[in-house]
């Protein structure tokens, strides 16, 4: 027989019944086309490969009918068909995993003795953490100009671009030829009229050839990727430029260098405990690191923008477009904002951060990896 299965080797090893072979067979999805010895039919390599597409995208949850159409698809080889089908599952296994998140933060809310809604009790099966904030992200994430500037000039000639975790479309270049990745339903219904193509896809397995794009660019998403490196070594192979704004957890005492972090939500430690180096992502990309400094008037909000505006914490629109306030549960940032709060009302905060007042810019760990 050599490397040909019969039908009973592929149920047992595939974990289905020989009845659903057959009837792949009586249907044309998945036909055996080999004989053994006696003349029985059996799988060949090729048929053995074409029912693993099948039975992957049926765990999934597509129709035989659908499933007929993807595996027929004579642009879809076997590679691309186990890119689509990771891509899935990841965002499969980040469905599963908000959704223990939102029943732990539930759960965390009802042992302080606090009732969620209706709304929110229906919310747990939300898709994803940018389901949950981001339709807050319109009121106080926007493009910060000067941020902009230096992922801009970073691209250098680059006419083609893809924005990875793209979101609502901030700091796409506005005079090159962008196309957006952005896996979040409620992030892409947020794009405004006129901006970049958008695909449903995730880093870690974008849907494109080698080198399709002169560059690629993620802007504050790599944080949300379960896999950063695997998703910034798929930037490298599809672009021959990468562009990544992001965050550096790695220098000794980072935790210390924002006071919001040190004196009110050293939480934000346990968040980013497994977070890649700045070294392994920098090599993830073959690139180097520059320093970003924020702006002391910052107009994108994300969560170190308001250093020299502690008020602006206070504020719950604030909050709920920055990702760390869902991810460290209501206890931690119910304690961190009544200390705030009270350090502001008394003078404490002031007292305590009176070097920042005079400072225009401020290094809180963004960084600016370029490859």
């Amino acid at each position: 027989m050599g490397e040909h299965l019969t039908v009973g080797r592929v149920a047992e090893l595939a974990g289905v019944s020989v009845r659903t072979l057959h009837h792949y067979h009586q249907i044309g999805l998945v036909q055996p086309s080999a004989r053994t010895g006696v003349g029985y039919r059996a799988y060949s390599p090729g048929d053995v490969e074409r029912l693993r597409e099948v039975l992957g995208y049926r765990r999934l949850g597509f129709g035989l009918r659908a499933i007929a159409d993807l595996v027929d698809d004579p642009d879809t080889d076997a590679v691309a068909h186990l890119r689509r089908l990771r891509g899935l599952l990841v965002e499969q296994r980040d469905q599963a995993a908000a959704t223990v998140t939102a029943i732990d933060k539930e759960l965390e809310a009802r042992a302080m003795g606090i009732r969620t809604t209706p709304e929110d009790q229906l919310k747990v099966f939300g898709a994803q953490l940018y389901e949950s904030i981001g339709s807050a992200y319109p009121a106080t994430r926007r493009t910060e100009p000067r941020i902009a500037a230096r992922i801009w000039e970073a691209l250098g000639d680059a006419r083609t671009v893809l924005n990875v975790g793209a979101g609502t479309g901030s700091y796409e270049p506005p005079d090159r030829d962008v196309t957006a990745v952005e896996p979040s339903a409620v992030m892409r219904a947020q794009r405004p009229a006129g901006a970049a193509p958008c695909i449903a896809a995730s880093a870690e397995c974008l849907p494109f050839a080698d080198q399709s794009f002169d560059a690629a660019m993620a802007v504050s998403t790599v944080h949300h990727w379960p896999d950063p490196v695997a998703g910034l070594r798929e930037m490298r192979r599809v672009a021959r430029r990468v562009v990544v704004f992001t965050y550096d957890a790695s220098t000794t005492g980072w935790l210390q260098r924002f006071w919001l972090t040190r004196d009110y939500l050293p939480e934000f430690a346990d968040l980013l405990a497994d977070w890649p180096s700045l070294a392994d992502l920098t090599h993830a990309i073959g690139g180097r690191a520059e320093p970003v400094l924020i702006p002391w008037d910052c107009e994108d909000g994300f969560f170190e923008a308001h250093w020299r505006r502690p008020e602006d914490y206070l504020d719950e629109r604030v909050r709920r477009a920055v990702s760390v306030w869902t991810r460290v549960g209501p206890q931690a940032e119910q304690r961190a904002v009544e200390g705030l709060r009270a350090d502001l009302s008394s003078g404490r905060w002031a007292e305590r951060n009176r070097d920042l007042v005079a400072l225009d810019a401020a290094e809180l760990g963004l960084r600016l990896l370029v490859a």
